[in-house]
């Protein structure tokens, strides 16, 4: 199931994608989507939210949810959402399925067209990123593969969704990005093993690591939290897919354009610490709780080490893929937001 958070008509709210519908395919030509045609339902809609409810509910073998109180929160939102049971979820992806959308009630059923886009978890509890975790990426940095995960923090205030224009900081020249695959947890993890490690994780998308290079590189010491946690600096999206539908995180292939050129294209089957030792490395120290989002590394192609450098520019275009979760756009601005003709475009 694919979740989304959007805003229709000022109001903020969640669903799901219906009609099986691919809105984003991975091989799809820039440009190309079936956003035109792709549909979502929205779990706020009364006909809609007695169905959820109830998935959630048998999933807690009958019995509510102390945090959820008697009859769940007023709006859902994906944090409800991403700390039921995996069982709840798989429950109301199959509800979903049955459900005749021309017999649903006015307002249930929306054009994905007509909604913005939010970050799945616009205000994820943590996100714990980890540096140099694919085998090319630290081999064109230079630096021999580290022996445990290299923890980087970034802010929660960073994250932006779907389109958003991030803006460059002013005195930032070195902005540069990171396709990431970020995993969403669902159960609380805390010294968790690598073997059941996966049990824990909601599902997951896409997350853009952008970071400012002059705060990691060009200081001493290396001020790398701040380089990767200012406004705008963690783009996410375009949904949350559960993590039934991808029982194996370490097969998708990852991929970045930057104004339709190729920049980075690899596997996550080249993590250097697959996502079940990550969660199982990162517990031993931090419990991770439903909300919390690890951004699992970026591949070699970043901009810093291309030779010349390739630092993103007012009015770039970003377009970051993993396959079965779909496609993450926005573009670059100006310090106050403003598009401007992209040098390389």
């Amino acid at each position: 199931m694919r979740l989304i958070s959007f805003q229709h008509a000022g109001t903020a709210s969640v669903g799901a994608l219906i009609d099986g519908a691919d809105p984003w395919p991975f091989n799809a030509g820039d440009g190309d989507s079936g956003i035109v045609n792709a549909r979502i339902c929205d779990f706020n809609a009364p006909a809609l939210r007695r169905i959820i409810d109830d998935a959630i509910d048998h999933a807690f073998d009958d019995k509510i949810d102390d945090a959820r109180g008697p009859t769940g929160p007023d709006r859902l939102t994906m944090i409800d959402l991403v700390r039921s049971p995996r069982a709840a979820l798989v429950r109301i992806g199959q509800a979903l399925a049955a459900l005749d959308p021309a017999a649903m009630d006015p307002g249930a059923v929306l054009a994905l067209a007509a909604v913005e886009l939010l970050a799945p978890l616009p205000r994820p509890g943590k996100i714990v990123a980890i540096g140099r975790n694919y085998a090319d990426h630290a081999l064109e940095t230079g630096v021999a593969p580290f022996e445990q995960p290299r923890i980087i923090f970034k802010l929660t205030t960073s994250v932006v969704g779907p389109g958003a224009v991030v803006r460059r900081p002013p005195g930032v020249v070195k902005l540069d990005f990171e396709v990431e695959l970020a995993v969403v947890i669902g159960r609380t993890a805390c010294r968790t093993p690598r073997a059941t490690a996966l049990d824990h994780v909601a599902g997951y998308t896409i997350l853009d690591d952008v970071s400012a290079r002059e705060f990691q590189f060009d200081v001493a010491p290396a001020q790398t939290s701040f380089a990767k946690s200012m406004d705008g600096f963690a783009p996410m999206g375009p949904c949350l897919v559960t993590a039934d539908e991808i029982p194996d995180p370490q097969q998708l292939r990852l991929a970045t354009r930057v104004n339709g050129q190729p920049m980075q294209d690899a596997t996550t089957a080249d993590m250097l610490f697959p996502v079940g030792r990550l969660i199982e490395y990162i517990s031993g120290f931090i419990t991770l709780e439903p909300g919390d989002v690890i951004a699992t590394g970026t591949p070699a192609g970043i901009g810093a080490f291309r030779k010349p450098p390739v630092w993103l520019q007012p009015g770039d275009h970003i377009d970051m893929r993993i396959q079965g979760i779909g496609r993450l756009e926005h573009r670059i601005g100006d310090e106050a937001g403003r598009l401007k003709p992209s040098a390389t475009a």
